[in-house]
């Protein structure tokens, strides 16, 4: 039987207390067996020896270069031989191929029996391998137990069998200190963390919000605001009027967690100090945006948890599926502006007052179907224009909405560098083929398609639904006056067709609220987008959630044409796919564009061997 086992986690204090219901598991499996962790040291100075007979510490640190680490990898590998360790146990994905490597220098140069880790296709080098079936499939601590379970813990448990608790090497001196700083009184205490740490600040809600979050909460509960200075915390106590206790950059993290201990209710955003909340139970409104709350909300009671999120499309764009995502999310974070103060006061009043909030009747985004095929990735889903108006219809009557991608091999391209379009197309309700290069990949890979679903000739074509519906269109974007020249012609063209609204406006951050008002207000059923690829997919994505729309499409230059602005190609020309030669032949510019199709070409053939 297993003896000694090293666990290796190298992260901070949050992401080591999802392993510990992992850890206490391991040890209540084998209590006579010799368990150590290998760890960062501003972690092993807080986290309980109860737990382990060692913890040995390694510097972590992105300032070293990548031989430095991998040097550091080998080196403490070949330390923790010495020790004969029988199991290694891995709790980290290989989400990089360079940690992967890092990771596979450290585990064989221990050379122990087992090594247990889980496998996305990079985990060559470990002997017993646990499926990685991407971040938010499962929580985190779940995919932890699921390690030691192959480790050979026959117990069958849950990450929500054992919510942590007093993890932290918290003394009775860091609770007398607690008692000190919170005295006593008659108001409940609400800490406030207004930070997310030094990584992905995009994670962040805006300081301003919990000012006026503060301020409506503290004439009725004492306000302890928690965090480093780099959080803002001291502007927050300091614009904050009323009963407030400023502790930013005063407490350690066993103290922090006596603190938290003491507290009623902690609101923050996605952090570590949630998971120090955990440790003590604390009930928390947890505000989560960019990152995956299906992956690292804290392990608190059901009971004493809100998760608060936006509902994006986009959302979440970090640590998804197998990779990293996007870690500075978008410049336009919506997914957390969009979150206002006066649902987050709601969600702390509700849990002060031990009740659940009712559930709100809102229109959902469709879920997309299997896809047809893929190609180089991104789904492709089949289906008609006859099949799509009546998707549409099923839509309206149903009370979902919908974000429709007209996808192209431009599209693929743009997506194998950007994640978070990558996402998009992923997510997206439906994502259709746009595009001679992807009737001819889907008929390639023995998977043809009935027929392209264009911007050009969708949006006739579903004005033309539209008028005998009487579904309400809405065209937003192109250059000023064109969007308005489109609905004269499809007016013309469909005289029953209601236009709900035009405007050009941009897809940029200033203007998205004022946008996703006008266009509610219009009391649209349909919205056409022509901000151009992948503005006008992003837009509507991060927008969708709270548009009262049933469908949302990108349509890139289809107004142009519609308008007339712009000439399209001859009949026989979009009938044999040559479209694009003749745009490249008016729009000479276009060519730079025009250069990724032939490397599309090279990709799906080997996609194919493959």
């Amino acid at each position: 039987m297993t003896s000694k086992i090293l666990a290796i986690k190298l992260a901070d204090i949050g992401d080591l207390i999802l392993v510990t219901p992992a850890i206490k598991a391991l040890r209540q499996q084998f209590p006579n067996a010799e368990i150590d962790l290998l760890t960062i040291p501003s972690t092993a100075e807080a986290y309980p020896q109860t737990l382990f007979d060692e913890i040995v510490t390694v510097e972590k640190s992105s300032t070293h270069s990548t031989a430095s680490r991998w040097f550091q990898a080998i080196k403490t590998g070949l330390i923790l031989r010495s020790r004969k360790y029988d199991s290694v146990i891995l709790f980290h994905h290989l989400s990089l191929r360079s940690g992967a490597l890092k990771h596979a220098l450290m585990v064989s140069s221990v050379r122990a029996q087992k090594s247990i880790g889980l496998d996305n296709g990079r985990g060559w080098f470990l002997t017993h391998k646990v499926p990685d079936g991407g971040f938010g499939v499962k929580h985190e601590s779940q995919y932890w137990l699921d390690l030691v379970s192959a480790a050979g813990v026959s117990q069958n448990i849950t990450a929500a069998d054992d919510v942590p608790q007093t993890l932290l090497a918290v003394s009775d001196e860091d609770h007398a200190q607690a008692d000190e700083w919170i005295p006593s009184g008659e108001l409940p205490v609400i800490a406030i963390h207004p930070g997310t740490g030094a990584y992905s600040r995009a994670r962040r809600w805006e300081l301003t919000k919990f000012v006026e979050l503060g301020r409506a909460l503290a004439y009725r509960a004492m306000i302890v605001v928690v965090g480093a200075p780099m959080d803002g915390g001291n502007e927050l106590a300091e614009a904050i009027d009323g009963n407030v206790i400023n502790l930013t950059d005063k407490t350690t993290l066993p103290q922090l967690a006596a603190v938290l201990s003491r507290c009623d209710l902690l609101i923050g955003a996605d952090s570590g100090v949630l998971h120090v909340a955990s440790t003590v139970n604390t009930p928390t409104v947890a505000i989560f945006g960019p990152s995956n709350h299906q992956a690292w909300q804290p392990l608190v009671q059901e009971s004493n948890l809100r998760v608060i999120r936006a509902g994006s499309l986009c959302s979440p764009c970090i640590y998804t599926e197998f990779g990293l995502g996007s870690p500075a999310g978008c410049p336009e974070r919506t997914c957390m502006r969009s979150i206002q103060v006066s649902r987050v006061l709601q969600e702390a009043e509700n849990v002060l007052e031990g009740k659940y909030p009712e559930d709100v009747q809102e229109r959902k985004i469709a879920k997309p179907p299997t896809p047809h095929l893929r190609v180089l990735g991104v789904p492709i889903h089949k289906v008609t224009y006859s099949e799509l108006m009546d998707q549409i219809q099923s839509w309206i009557d149903n009370g979902q909405k919908a974000q429709l991608a007209t996808a192209n091999p431009e599209f693929i391209m743009e997506a194998r560098k950007d994640s978070i379009f990558r996402l998009i197309l992923e997510r997206a309700t439906l994502s259709v083929a746009d595009g001679i290069g992807l009737m001819a990949a889907a008929r390639w890979k023995g998977r043809p398609l009935p027929e392209r679903i264009t911007g050009s000739d969708g949006v006739p074509l579903i004005a033309e639904a539209a008028a005998r519906q009487g579904w309400r269109i809405y065209l937003l974007g192109a250059a000023p006056g064109v969007a308005k020249k489109t609905a004269a012609e499809l007016i013309q063209r469909y005289p029953d067709l209601e236009i709900a609204g035009t405007y050009a406006g941009s897809p940029s951050q200033d203007e998205e609220d004022d946008l996703v008002e006008r266009i509610n207000q219009s009391k649209a059923d349909i919205l056409f987008v022509a901000y151009g690829a992948p503005k006008q997919d992003k837009w509507i994505a991060r927008n969708l959630h709270r548009l009262d729309v049933s469908m949302a499409m990108g349509v890139g230059g289809a107004f142009d044409f519609i308008s007339g602005i712009i000439l399209r190609a001859p009949q026989w020309m979009q009938r044999v796919g040559l479209e694009w030669l003749y745009r490249l032949m008016r729009e000479p510019w276009r060519w730079r564009r025009m250069l990724v199709l032939p490397w599309f070409a090279v990709l799906v053939l080997f996609e194919r061997r493959k």
